[in-house]
């Protein structure tokens, strides 16, 4: 660990780093790890377990008054009143690391008073260390990283996740990626919000745009975002967005546009927006009626902000 870095930073990347030799381990024999299935696609693995506990254990020894929310145990461990709290995402995309494919990260931030101010993301695969502590920038592997400097649409690399849930709304997202795909050199699909918001920080790609995420999933990386020059927020956006399970983050001239773009397709869209999809047979509300194939799928289970349902 760095001497150089905050204090609290330097127990995030120990906990990480504890989480993602779990992982690897794991990831040896992947097909000896048990998987549960909290609802239709959304997977949960013995090792997304082990691997919170280690990071919850990690952070209480150096810090036992702090408060814990954990995708996988929500507020059951730490304080609750502390106005400190790690927010944790033990694997974000859970079912890439299922089936192998090595895209996956353990995300780790800390929110003081409600504002994130410590952010670790850590790629166990590649040994990808991203950090930030909030107004000292943002590193890769202890490298300064900064966000792209391309300033059209046409050259630039976006990523985004795709519905992969009963209920949501698949009519308007294929209408949404349409508007982005016809602008941009690329549109990709990783799997791991956390990380996909990482590459922006980097530069790897130039934008970031999803739907349904919950807080573990982009409080880490909407740090590094920032500290990185970049802008985030929802659709419309809006800066206030942590919990409003929408996301978007990019540069500062791409982000703008992308705003242009995507702002209709976001639940605070203004009316006359919503109206003009609607007009175009697209609902930014609400879910399409779920076709006769799909019909049979089990309902997803009413969620809290301690259960919410994860980024696969």
């Amino acid at each position: 660990m760095s001497t150089n870095l905050h204090p609290m930073l330097n127990v995030a990347i120990k906990a990480a780093r504890a989480a993602g030799a779990i992982i690897n381990r794991a990831a040896l024999d992947v097909e000896a790890v048990r998987v549960s299935q909290k609802q239709l696609n959304d997977f949960v693995t013995e090792v997304d377990v082990a691997s919170e506990r280690a990071i919850i254990e990690t952070l209480l020894t150096a810090y036992p008054q702090h408060g814990i929310l954990a995708e996988e145990s929500g507020r059951e461990h730490g304080s609750k009143t502390s106005e400190f709290v790690w927010i944790i995402d033990p694997l974000d995309g859970t079912t890439n690391f299922i089936h192998g494919f090595p895209v996956y990260c353990i995300s780790i931030a800390l929110s003081v008073r409600g504002k994130i101010e410590q952010a670790v993301i850590y790629d166990p695969t590649r040994n990808d260390l991203f950090t930030a502590t909030k107004g000292r920038g943002a590193f890769l592997n202890e490298r300064r990283i900064r966000v792209s400097k391309r300033t059209r649409m046409a050259e630039c690399l976006i990523s985004t996740g795709f519905p992969f849930r009963p209920g949501d709304n698949f009519q308007n997202y294929l209408a949404l990626m349409g508007d982005v795909m016809q602008r941009a050199a690329g549109v990709r699909r990783p799997g791991a919000a956390a990380l996909d918001l990482a590459y922006v920080a980097a530069g790897f790609t130039d934008a970031f745009f999803e739907t349904g995420l919950s807080i573990w999933d982009v409080a880490a990386g909407s740090l590094l975002v920032t500290e990185a020059g970049g802008l985030v927020g929802n659709f419309t956006g809006e800066a206030d967005f942590l919990e409003q399970r929408e996301c978007l983050a990019g540069n500062p001239r791409i982000y703008g546009q992308m705003v242009s773009i995507i702002s209709k397709y976001s639940k605070f869209a203004p009316a006359g927006e919503k109206a003009a999809l609607r007009q175009a047979g697209i609902d930014a509300d609400n879910a399409p009626v779920v076709e006769a194939a799909a019909a049979d799928a089990p309902a997803a289970e009413p969620a809290d902000a301690s259960d919410t349902p994860k980024h696969d």
